[in-house]
């Protein structure tokens, strides 16, 4: 499968769709007060990047966001591949972009909240070297939520 990824604007045609896939997928696992999910308003918000994978007919199959904080860290959101393109490297694609993209920006470290019941997303956070942290902001306390994070060497050695 042919695939590119690419930042877009968050209401781009397709990308509601995944939106509204990842809500139902993490709503199936947890508690409402436990999906800490942003709607399509909040990733258009100023420091927010989105970055979609599509195929070669131009569907949007997978996307990930980033959200800067000016302690140049960064926290990856609404993380999600649709069911069809599981399996495919597009989730490695996707983080790979990301975390260029973050790197080029000056974030030093990337953190993540993800469910416990992801096992796919946990097992790909590890192998990519996110490790388990204590979980923060408005995860502390929240028994569905564990926490992860990333050094990015590439921003540490620049700055």
């Amino acid at each position: 499968m042919t695939l590119t990824i690419a930042i877009e604007p968050p209401r781009t045609p397709g990308i509601e769709e995944l939106l509204r896939l990842g809500d139902e997928f993490t709503f199936s696992l947890y508690p409402p007060e436990s999906c800490y999910l942003l709607d399509v308003g909040e990733l258009e918000r100023p420091g927010v990047t989105v970055f979609v994978g599509r195929d070669a007919a131009g569907s949007a199959l997978g996307m990930a966001a980033l959200i800067e904080r000016p302690d140049r860290t960064a926290e990856l959101k609404r993380m999600f591949v649709h069911e069809d393109a599981r399996g495919q490297g597009l989730a490695s694609a996707l983080m790979d972009r990301l975390e260029a993209a973050a790197s080029e920006a000056g974030v030093q470290t990337i953190q993540l909240e993800t469910g416990p019941l992801q096992h796919a997303a946990i097992a790909l956070y590890e192998k990519r070297g996110y490790t388990r942290i204590p979980n923060f902001g408005p995860y502390v306390g929240d028994q569905f939520s564990v926490c992860y994070a990333k050094p990015l060497a590439a921003a540490a050695a620049a700055h």
